[in-house]
């Protein structure tokens, strides 16, 4: 199995229900829309198409950031956009009702 995670580029098995008791940030990064529909609660939305200026609103790149969004999809470009502006701890939650279910 960790050769196929590494394959993949999905690195090693992260607790997210640890990180999100640790605080977190839930960054859901589906629409305004998608997000009004149902979110996890406390969870910060910022649309996956404004990320890179909207960067001030995730202020301290020490915090860990698990992305979510409706399938992963976005949620895993999300990743990809910040670490490439410095933030370190970021994880893809994938789907945000499943992530839910992880951290409830």
């Amino acid at each position: 199995m960790s050769f196929l995670r590494k394959l993949f580029g999905l690195g090693p098995a992260v607790d997210l229900k640890a990180l999100a008791d640790e605080g977190a940030i839930i960054l859901d990064v589906r629409t305004k829309g998608e997000f009004q529909g149902g979110h996890i609660k406390n969870a910060m939305n910022i649309p996956v198409d404004s990320i890179s200026s909207n960067l001030s609103k995730l202020k301290n790149k020490d915090k860990p950031i698990i992305t979510c969004c409706a399938s992963g999809m976005r949620s895993g470009t999300a990743k990809s956009i910040l670490k490439s502006k410095g933030y370190e701890k970021v994880y893809n939650g994938g789907a945000w009702t499943s992530l839910n279910r992880k951290i409830a």
